[in-house]
């Protein structure tokens, strides 16, 4: 498997996301949808029937939403879809696999970084087992157990990223919604599990910061460099607010509505 796999692939996907996943009425979904349930703009040919409108129609959390491939990945070892088989299997699948996909994308991104060679032999060993396990029913897989392995070289090779660093940029898990970070020195900090939501990040340095789990909702992030932040993934950078002149990772897109 490469890195390129693990980005979502609509049409290569039975549409389980619009079935599995619940929809609950909000500013991110305009309807509520039970789990199992397809959702109303389901197309029979499993696409979206107002994808280029999602977010004018109120449904910006479908724009948010990424698999890492887990979707397109269950429909290929399925070989039919969930209209021609019971479908509560790959239904309960996806959010297992998609984490799994999503501890893949970190380990591929530690792998890459040239600060991370003395424990390359182990990022290369954790990336063959947890990508043998995608390729087996994941259904059994003990996923606190898997994560709990893959988050200890993920510390690691955040340390070994940064550097040492001063207290002033240690924000793990800090309460930052609404900050005011305009052009903000955050390079190299430790935002793991921060709350940025709706924080002024325009024009921040973010280089080489930790932003594993952290919450950019909304954030703005123009004029902002994330040019080899740690560990960002497409969700994160979709939930958030950009433009042109925000500098991502090159293993991400550039999200349609930031133009």
């Amino acid at each position: 498997m490469t890195q390129e796999e693990l980005r979502a692939d609509c049409g290569s996907c039975f549409g389980l996301c619009c079935v599995a996943l619940t929809f609950a009425r909000s500013a991110d979904f305009a309807i509520d949808k039970p789990a199992g349930e397809p959702c109303p703009n389901l197309r029979d040919d499993f696409g979206c029937g107002i994808h280029q409108k999602l977010r004018s129609k109120g449904f910006n959390g479908c724009t948010v939403y990424d698999c890492f491939g887990a979707g397109q990945k269950i429909s290929r070892q399925a070989g039919t879809s969930w209209r021609e088989q019971p479908g509560q299997e790959m239904f309960a699948a996806l959010p297992i696999m998609r984490q799994l996909h999503e501890l893949l994308w970190y380990l591929y991104d530690a792998q890459q970084r040239p600060e991370t060679a003395p424990i390359r032999s182990e990022l290369d060993h954790s990336l063959q087992h947890v990508e043998a396990l995608t390729e087996q029913p994941v259904l059994n897989v003990d996923l606190g157990n898997e994560r709990a392995k893959v988050n200890e070289l993920l510390l690691t090779t955040s340390r070994l990223v940064r550097g040492k660093q001063s207290k002033k940029k240690e924000h793990r898990g800090a309460d930052l919604v609404g900050a005011k970070l305009r052009k903000a020195d955050l390079s190299r900090a430790n935002l793991r599990g921060a709350y940025l939501i709706a924080a002024d990040l325009a024009g921040a340095d973010l280089r080489r910061a930790d932003l594993i789990g952290a919450d950019l909702r909304d954030s703005n992030l123009t004029g902002a460099d994330l040019t080899d932040a740690l560990f960002v993934t497409q969700s994160q950078v979709n939930a958030a607010r950009g433009d042109s002149t925000t500098s991502i990772p090159s293993s991400l897109l550039r999200p349609d509505h930031w133009a």
